[in-house]
C-alpha cells in the first residue's frame, strides 16, 4: 500500500502590525470617551456603544496576538504549529460579542420601563466621534479582513460600530429635538440584537473548523465522483476532509485500484488525482493510501 503526501504552495497572510496598532489606539480613545460620556449623560445607548467598542479593542488585541502565535513554526510536540490560534481567537471574539448583546437587552428593558432624562448633546458629539474613528479603523484593516478569518471578525466589529454609532446619533437628535428619551433604550436593544445576529455566523464557522467538519462549499460525493473518473480507480473509501484553518483544507482517503500496478504507476496516478483535487476543490493537502 502506497502513502503519498502533497502540500500546496500555501502562504501565511501576514496582518499589517502597524495598521492594527493604530486601530487599537483609535478604539481605546472611542471606548474611554463613550464610557465617560455615557456615565455623565446617563445614556445607555452610549454605554452600549462603548461596550461594543471595548469588545473591538479586545478583538483587535487578540487578532494581533493570534497572528503572532499562528506564524510560529511547528515542533515535534506541536506538528501543526499554532495555525488554529486565530480560529480560537475568532470564536472567543464572536462569543464575547454575543454575551454583550444579551447583557444589553436586559439593561435596555430596565431602562425602557424606567426612562431617564439624558444629556443629548454629549450623545450626539460622541456618536459623531465614534463614527469618524471607526470608519478610519475599517479602512486600516479592510485589506487584511479579506484573507484572515480573525481580522474578518475584527472588521465586522468595526462595521457594526459604525452602524450602531449612526443609530446612537439619530437617537441623540431625537432626544434633543423631540424629548423622546425612551428612544435611548430602544436603540440599545436594537444594537444588542444586531450584535447577537452578526456574531452568530462567525461562531458557527469557527466551531465548524474546530470540530473538523467538512467545508460547506465542498461536497464529499462530488470528490468521490471526480476520483472515480480515473479509469484505474476501483473505489474511494475512508474519506475525511476538514479545514485546518480558514485557508488550508486537508483530505485523506483510501484508494483501491482495479488491477495490480507497479509502484511507479501508482505514484503517478495518485499525483494526478491530487492535482485534480487541488484544481477542482482547492484542497491544499492530500494524503492517499
Amino acid at each position: 500500500m502506497t502513502q503519498h503526501h502533497k502540500h500546496s504552495h500555501y502562504h501565511h497572510h501576514e496582518v499589517r502590525g502597524k495598521n492594527l496598532f493604530i486601530t487599537i489606539i483609535l478604539n481605546v480613545v472611542i471606548t474611554l470617551s463613550q464610557v465617560i460620556g455615557g456615565l455623565y449623560s446617563g445614556s445607555l445607548a452610549l454605554l452600549s456603544d462603548a461596550l461594543h467598542n471595548f469588545s473591538d479593542v479586545m478583538a483587535l488585541i487578540i487578532a494581533w496576538w493570534a497572528n503572532k502565535i499562528s506564524s510560529r513554526k511547528s515542533s515535534e510536540t506541536k506538528t501543526f504549529g499554532y495555525k488554529r490560534a486565530q480560529i480560537i481567537a475568532a470564536l472567543f471574539n464572536a462569543s464575547f460579542l454575543s454575551g454583550i448583546g444579551v447583557f444589553l437587552i436586559f439593561e435596555a428593558i430596565s431602562k425602557f420601563i424606567h426612562p431617564q432624562v439624558i444629556d443629548s448633546n454629549i450623545v450626539i458629539y460622541l456618536a459623531v466621534l465614534s463614527i469618524l474613528l471607526n470608519f478610519a479603523s475599517m479602512k486600516l484593516v479592510k485589506a487584511d479582513s479579506a484573507e484572515n478569518l480573525n481580522m474578518k471578525a475584527a472588521y465586522l466589529h468595526l462595521f457594526t460600530d459604525v452602524m450602531t454609532s449612526i443609530a446612537v446619533l439619530f437617537g441623540g437628535l431625537g432626544m434633543k429635538y423631540f424629548g423622546v428619551f425612551w428612544i435611548d433604550s430602544l436603540i440599545s436593544m436594537m444594537i444588542a440584537i444586531y450584535l447577537i445576529k452578526s456574531s452568530f455566523a462567525l461562531v458557527k464557522e469557527a466551531t465548524d473548523i474546530l470540530m473538523q467538519f467538512s467545508p460547506s462549499d465542498v461536497d464529499v460525493n462530488d470528490i468521490e465522483k471526480q476520483v472515480l473518473k480515473f479509469p484505474e480507480v476501483l473505489n474511494l473509501h475512508h474519506l475525511h476532509i476538514w479545514r485546518l484553518n480558514e485557508k488550508q483544507v486537508h483530505l485523506e482517503a483510501h484508494v483501491d485500484f482495479k488491477n495490480n500496478l507497479s509502484l511507479l504507476e501508482v505514484t503517478s496516478i495518485i499525483s494526478m488525482i491530487e492535482q485534480n483535487l487541488e484544481k477542482s476543490f482547492s484542497i491544499t493537502h492530500t494524503t492517499l493510501q
